[in-house]
């Protein structure tokens, strides 16, 4: 029985012992080095910025980090992307730190304000968050209305009301109507220098590197890891920009019209159906397009088939269709917090993509069989009745270039009467009520085409 306990004695007494040495001779146990997330946030705002930002915050708080940093130096950018970041900022287990580094204006002041701690270099400025609608190309923006000024109001303050904050300060810089004593006067937006904003307790100290930021946080010696954006975060950036997104929708919208056009499934199919693949991907990846909008646009797209295949001419079916269109393709460009102005911008953006589409279509579609190219795919041989081809039967070819009435509504085919012959006739695409004169236009195989004409000075027989 001794022989087995004296062993683990024995173990026990060397381990204090090396302990003790290790304590002696200046070996301490190593301590893990605290880590520390620095994300940059620079440039423009956008819905890509959110889900990248957010994925580090996920990773710090796995990797039990000390605090986030975010570098900011920014002069705004969308108001949705702009309440996403503040979200997840608020909701954040792990410390942030915003380290306001030349400047954080408009949407870049909701970010900082949303963190913890705000450090501000010597010539930096925050504030100046009042939401403005980009006009057209060339023009200044345009100021929305008092009731997204409210809206941002309120961001900003329940936003300052979470840090503790003041949050009169938060709402003057969202609306120039808050005035404030020796601050700023009514009708004046505010904006903060780093000496004014530590005055007013909105920043908590100042400094001008990233390394003494880290020592004032008493984390000089952390292990320092600066995020970047993955391949597939930047792709995203690059897909929901408000250029490339629109392009991709007039690619999409013009390669489903060629492909009605042109029946088979060819070239115009595949880029449309690409187009619109990559656009819903990237904005479902940043929370903005879901099942429902693509459903939307698909319900958009059936109904513009149906009246384009089953009921020519341009009814009821055809503008379900397009306002369908319009919306499940707007709603895929605005997310949480936007307002009816950024909504009215969307669905103008879509308006835009597809009229510039159906333009386009026209222009390819009557261009294209002219190239040289385009006539190597366009069989344009023809069958003459010289050489033995006929399709249309002599007893109908003598119908081209009379006139008559309709014997029937024309939706788009029916009866018409010539010279008092009952004849069955289709229209161009469009409505012909009963009784309406018309005037055979052309005779293809046994489709005997008409349509709509003046009624002649003198009746003849219909």
């Amino acid at each position: 029985m001794k022989n087995r306990v004296l062993p683990k004695r024995f173990l026990r007494t060397l381990l204090v012992g090396l302990w003790a040495v290790s304590i002696i001779f200046g070996f301490p146990v190593q301590a893990q080095q605290p880590i520390v997330y620095v994300v940059p946030v620079e440039g423009m705002i956008d819905l890509g910025l959110a889900p990248f930002i957010q994925r580090v915050l996920d990773e710090a708080e796995q990797e039990n980090a000390k605090a986030v940093v975010l570098e900011i130096n920014t002069f705004g950018g969308r108001v949705d992307a702009a309440v996403v970041i503040r979200d997840a900022l608020l909701e954040s287990k792990v410390p942030t730190v915003a380290f306001v580094n030349k400047r954080a204006i408009s949407a870049g002041a909701l970010i900082s304000l949303a963190t913890e701690t705000i450090v501000m270099a010597d010539g930096s400025t925050i504030g100046a968050a009042t939401p403005v609608q980009i006009g057209a190309p060339g023009t200044p923006a345009q100021p929305v209305s008092e009731k997204t000024v409210s809206y941002m109001r309120k961001e900003f303050r329940a936003t300052a009301e979470a840090r503790k904050r003041p949050t009169v300060i938060a709402e003057a810089m969202v609306d120039a109507d808050v005035e404030i004593k020796d601050v700023i006067d009514k009708g004046k937006l505010l904006t903060l220098t780093t000496e004014e904003a530590l005055k007013l307790k909105v920043a908590d100290f100042r400094t001008n590197s990233l390394e003494l930021v880290l020592e004032s946080l008493e984390l000089a010696n952390a292990d320092v890891r600066h995020a970047s954006e993955s391949w597939a975060e930047s792709l995203v950036r690059f897909l929901t920009d408000p250029a490339v997104s629109s392009l991709l929708m007039t690619l999409g919208i013009f390669g489903i019209i060629a492909e009605i056009r042109m029946p088979g499934f060819g070239v115009p199919g595949v880029l449309g159906l690409t187009s619109l693949a990559l656009f819903f991907w990237g904005h479902g990846l940043v929370r903005l397009a879901g099942l429902e909008e693509i459903l939307i646009v698909g319900l958009g797209l059936i109904l513009i088939g149906i009246e384009v295949f089953v009921i020519p001419g341009f009814g009821i079916f055809g503008v379900l269709g397009i306002s369908a269109l319009l919306g499940g393709l707007g709603l895929s460009l605005v997310g949480a917090g936007a307002t009816s102005e950024v909504m009215l911008e969307a669905i103008g953006q879509v308006a835009i993509s597809l009229l510039v589409a159906i333009v386009i279509g026209l222009v390819v579609l009557r261009v294209f069989p002219r190239l040289p190219f385009g006539k190597r795919l366009v069989l344009e041989k023809e069958l003459v009745a010289e050489e033995g081809y006929e399709s249309t039967p002599a007893t109908d070819r003598q119908w081209l270039g009379k006139q008559g009435t309709s014997g029937s509504d024309l939706r788009p085919a029916g009866i018409a009467h010539f010279n008092g012959q009952r004849v069955d006739v289709v229209s161009e695409g469009e409505f012909i009520q009963a009784g309406q004169w018309i005037e055979v236009v052309h005779v293809d195989g046994n489709r005997i085409v008409v349509r709509p004409c003046a009624e002649p000075p003198e009746r003849g027989d219909t």
